[in-house]
């Protein structure tokens, strides 16, 4: 995956995750950062949060729609049960 350097509050959020929760934490950034920058004109995006989220079992379940709709996006949910 090509990113900027992650921020060192980033790493830690990250880090203290379970490597099998990573990936979705990485989405999950991304998907954050792409709807601050929409909303907010700002891609804010508190790690320590979204890490909180995805230890109390935050996952994207659902199919996207409009503006987050993506190839890769697309691809990822079609194996969700």
């Amino acid at each position: 995956m090509s990113e900027a350097k992650r921020t060192e509050k980033h790493e830690a959020a990250r880090s203290g995750l379970p490597i099998e929760l990573q990936p979705i934490f990485d989405q999950f950034v991304k998907d954050y950062k792409f709807a601050g920058v929409i909303h907010h004109g700002s891609p804010f995006v508190s790690y320590v949060i979204l890490a909180e989220m995805i230890r109390a079992g935050w996952r994207c379940s659902g199919t996207p729609l409009g503006q987050w709709v993506t190839e890769e996006k697309t691809e990822d949910t079609s194996d969700n049960p």
